[in-house]
């Protein structure tokens, strides 16, 4: 396709991925989930997927609507991150809330309809199509669908856990070979565990 995002010195071509295979559905592909949210205040891991896996975020634009997002809701005191990383189709996210259930809900809501609003905007018909195509058949109060259904989310149930998470949401740039280092990628609370300045208020572990 002609919409080509860029997060740092990488690249893709919308419908391309790293291994220059053309997106394909993905089976069973946005199953309902079987995960729960236990005791709310506790910090949670979870993760946001795209439709599809579809990579989105790799739009610094369309990562800035997540952060902007986040940033309100931690301002406002209504969730607390202690680690997160924007990946190009989906998001980590180790935190807690009084109402981690339906914070998480107005999160994924208000950024599909800020991300759609900013596709239709630009024009972007052949990703508008693609996120009409993944809409789930129940999902008949909308056009689009952005996100997969659910969080996954998994409760921290001590210190071995929650460090563990922390590292695994740090150094997944890593491990897919964008960046060397996890502070070197620049949509990840690594650079603030590493004392450098990030784009998110976190509350470091």
């Amino acid at each position: 396709m002609a919409l080509t995002f860029y997060v740092g010195m990488h690249s893709w071509t919308f419908c391309v991925l790293l291994s220059n295979k053309t997106i394909k559905p993905k089976g069973n592909r946005m199953a309902r989930s079987r995960y729960k949210i236990i005791e709310a205040e506790r910090p949670h891991f979870v993760t946001c997927t795209t439709a599809n896996w579809l990579p989105l975020f790799s739009s610094p634009n369309i990562a800035n609507i997540l952060l902007d997002s986040l940033t309100y809701l931690v301002d406002n005191k209504r969730i607390i991150i202690y680690a997160y990383v924007i990946m190009d189709h989906h998001v980590h996210l180790l935190l807690s809330s009084e109402r981690l259930s339906k914070e998480t809900g107005i999160f994924k809501s208000f950024t599909a309809r800020k991300i759609i609003d900013y596709l239709q905007e630009k024009k972007a018909e052949k990703i508008l199509n693609l996120l009409s195509f993944y809409k789930l058949k129940h999902k008949k109060d909308r056009t689009y669908q952005l996100w997969q259904e659910g969080s996954h989310p998994q409760a921290i149930l001590n210190e071995e856990m929650m460090l563990q998470k922390i590292e695994y949401i740090h150094y997944n740039p890593v491990k897919c070979g964008y960046v060397d280092r996890p502070e070197h990628w620049r949509y990840s609370s690594a650079r603030d565990y590493a004392d450098m300045e990030g784009l998110l208020r976190i509350s470091r572990f």
